[in-house]
């Protein structure tokens, strides 16, 4: 199994064709259990590294903790979401994507994991969303404990869509609509 420890972001950004899609399954836990050859391919890891591993291993540090955490407490509700994710290729280099998550279900209804594809954003929906994720970062930097700023980024994020009276999926699109 391949380690996430050793990957240092390089800040040089890949990417991928508009036309492709990244595709990922997981079990409940988040490990993967199939990853398509564009995945492997963008990512830099061989589909054997990748099988097992938790997603996270594509998660790049500067991607605020409480986007993961909000995509996970709404996919654990039976819903799906998207997000626009910035993710870490094994050699270093960051490539965005607009992701799609469902839950998959068994034939007796059991949650049998998940389901992501991926598509390639357009680089002004990127523009958008980089600096709401600064300072949801920002915000999660501030707190020493990981977990408490996780949940004070979860908060501010609250707040904002509240304020909105939007959903996280409505607040991206908005902000999506904004970038054409």
């Amino acid at each position: 199994m391949t380690s996430k420890q050793a990957v240092v972001p390089t800040g040089r950004e890949t990417s991928f064709s508009a036309d492709e899609i990244i595709v990922s399954k997981t079990d409940p836990r988040g490990r993967i259990t199939y990853a398509n050859d564009v995945f492997c391919r963008v990512a830099l890891y061989a589909e054997h590294e990748l099988i097992g591993q938790p997603h996270s291993i594509v998660r790049h540090p500067d991607m605020p903790r409480c986007v993961f955490k909000l995509l996970w407490d709404t996919i654990a509700q039976g819903q799906e979401v998207f997000a626009l994710v910035k993710n870490l290729a094994k050699n270093g280099d960051h490539y965005w994507v607009l992701a799609h998550v469902t839950p998959s279900f068994d034939a007796k209804g059991q949650l049998a994991g998940y389901h992501s594809n991926r598509r390639l954003p357009d680089r002004a929906e990127v523009v958008r969303i980089e600096p709401v994720y600064a300072t949801l970062l920002a915000e999660e930097h501030k707190h020493a404990d990981r977990r408490a700023g996780m949940e004070a980024g979860h908060a501010l994020l609250r707040e904002e869509l509240a304020r909105r009276n939007l959903s996280y999926d409505r607040f991206l699109f908005a902000l999506l609509d904004q970038a054409a």
